[in-house]
């Protein structure tokens, strides 16, 4: 019996050794005969589509098996997607620009930093065309700056305003028995609140519809003076779903026609001067491709740079990588920008909801050791809050989106509890120590000793919290406390009440970096590296993801989306700074 399981295991063991074998020689083969490099032909159309994962920073993976499996074509860079914009103005090789964009995967105010970069493109005399079947609302946000837009004629366009949905859990613990202990500081701490009702509390709902609201005002805005119509019919249109269909959406100046694709093409042709017979083929280069070219970076022979370091994503006590924020990924990278010669100044880019309080206080003092020899400017993405703001709060300047959600300055610490379940199941857990000190069982109902203590903890992180940002903003304690308490503000009213120093973009944040260090010639420098070891390369394997993709497909995309966040919650670790809610904005 011994002996056929020890065969059963070399056989299994043999034949995934040799399927990964012949996998990568595949891989490697195709990479070796793909020698063809994209080139920009004359009279080229950029496309835009925004259909891949936008982050702030995506830099191009050295790593030969992501090259492989295509991950390195799963995403772009919001700062490439800028750069490639900017160099479109003047390539002699671009015509113009096609807008695609059905369902963009950009953040709120990732989209208004692209759409303002096209609204710099249009100075330049090319034109901007837009077509889609149809647009959600983030997508005609983006393609409303266009000279032209338009649809299908059975399409539609879904203008209804911002709305936001929060799931709550308070039934379903009750019903299984398990639920999360949850101790806080902050009327508008609500990341918690899910846990401990069944609906939005006056104070949540309050903040939600505030910073809804200004994003909501700043889009309009942006909108109207692009399409040519007062704010007012804009809200007249979302009201009544006046772009419900082509005709509706075409009467109310949303769209300028509604032609089939081909007709759209024709219209290319035109735009560009060349024959509108069936032979004489629009020449598209696809934004990824355009950036492969070298399009993506913007070229200086400057000796001097300013280092931009991102800090992208929930912030967690270890070492960080692409997706998360450790203080070791962003402590090695302020320390490498500091010990270069030619780095005369730093600017972080935040976008991130928070997460581990500890993890935020170590970045925190590094920034502080920084700006002590370099000039600090922050920039702030579609989030920079709670612990996103905790390690903001230190620079020389602060930038943020009208449209950056931030703030959120406030504590909570969160415990599973499995004591009822334990019991309908005839569990039951008894404890011995040698000591008086509170302790806790997930077996238990947690102990007021062990919440007094726990508390006492909440509260000191949330006053070294406020403390350091009124120390870092030039304000009083008592100014702090007032807009913290956890509420979440768009970048708008964060400039109102103080927390950010100017509404602007990441390379308004360089430029007054640069400012700061009296350079008139500069080179941008990105940090962090982030180097795969090599039992994360095989992590991202197609059969190590099978777990995931068959709860997707068993669940449903909303099933498991709730799967997701319970998950999340039962792995939060140790007091977290972070954004008060799980919220999708539509």
């Amino acid at each position: 019996m011994k002996f056929l399981r020890n065969l059963l295991a070399s056989i299994i063991g043999s034949t995934i050794a040799l399927f990964l074998i012949l996998f990568i020689f595949i891989g490697v083969a195709s990479l070796m005969s793909d020698t063809e490099k994209v080139k920009v032909e004359s009279s080229s159309v950029l496309e835009i589509k925004l259909d891949k994962v936008v982050k702030d920073f995506a830099p191009k993976s050295d790593d030969p098996i992501e090259e492989i499996l295509g991950l390195n074509n799963q995403k772009l860079g919001l700062n490439n997607i800028l750069n490639a914009i900017e160099n479109a103005k003047t390539d002699e090789k671009i015509e113009g620009i096609s807008l695609r964009t059905m369902g963009i995967t950009s953040g709120v105010a990732q989209t208004q930093a692209i759409r303002n970069k096209l609204l710099e493109f249009k100075e330049s005399g090319k034109f901007i065309y837009a077509y889609a079947d149809v647009y959600d609302q983030k997508s005609y946000y983006l393609s409303s700056v266009a000279d032209s837009v338009f649809m299908n004629p059975v399409g539609e366009v879904s203008f209804k305003g911002l709305s936001g949905e929060i799931l709550y859990y308070k039934d379903l613990q009750d019903k299984t028995g398990v639920k999360m202990e949850v101790i806080r500081h902050g009327k508008y701490k609500s990341a918690v609140e899910p846990f401990l009702t069944n609906k939005m509390s006056d104070a949540n709902r309050e903040q939600t519809v505030s910073f809804l609201s200004s994003i909501w005002d700043e889009l309009l805005v942006d909108i109207a003076e692009s399409r040519s119509v007062s704010v007012a019919a804009l809200n007249e249109v979302a009201d009544n779903l006046l772009g419900r269909n082509a005709t509706k959406a075409q009467e109310s100046a949303l769209i300028d026609g509604a032609i089939y694709f081909d007709e759209y093409e024709s219209k290319l042709k035109q735009a560009i001067g060349i024959s509108n017979d069936e032979e004489a083929a629009v020449k598209r280069i696809s934004m990824k491709d355009y950036i492969s070219t070298g399009k993506g970076r913007i070229t200086s022979t400057a000796s001097d740079k300013i280092a931009v370091i991102y800090a992208q994503g929930e912030i967690i006590y270890g070492k960080g990588n692409e997706e998360l924020i450790g203080q070791d990924l962003i402590i090695n990278a302020l320390k490498k920008a500091r010990k270069s010669k030619s780095t005369k100044a730093v600017v972080l880019r935040v976008n991130s909801p928070g997460g581990s309080a500890l993890a935020s206080e170590l970045m925190l003092r590094e920034l502080k050791l920084t700006a002590e020899e370099l000039p600090m400017v922050v920039s702030m993405g579609d989030v920079a809050a709670s612990g996103g703001y905790y390690i903001a709060c230190a620079a020389d300047k602060i930038y943020a989106e009208p449209t950056t959600i931030t703030g959120s300055i406030g504590v909570f610490g969160m415990i599973p509890n499995m004591h009822e379940l334990s019991k309908s199941i005839g569990i039951n857990a008894e404890q011995v120590s040698t000591n008086k000190s509170p302790s806790y069982s997930v077996f238990e109902p947690m102990t007021e000793d062990f919440r007094v203590v726990t508390q006492e903890s909440i509260e000191k992180i949330y006053t070294t919290f406020i403390t350091h940002v009124a120390e870092n903003r030039g304000m009083t304690i008592e100014e702090v406390d007032k807009i913290a308490q956890g509420r979440v503000w768009s970048g708008v009213e964060a400039k109102e009440n103080g927390l950010v120093d100017e509404l602007g973009s990441l390379q308004d944040a360089i430029d007054y970096a640069a400012e700061l260090a009296e350079l008139d010639e500069y080179k941008v420098r990105n940090y962090p590296s982030y180097k795969v070891e090599l039992e994360d390369r095989f992590s991202s394997l197609p059969f190590s993801k099978a777990k995931s993709e068959i709860l997707k497909e068993e669940l449903g995309e909303e099933y498991f989306k709730i799967y997701q966040k319970l998950k999340q919650a039962s792995q939060t670790k140790g007091v977290q700074a972070k954004l008060p809610f799980m919220l999708e904005i539509k």
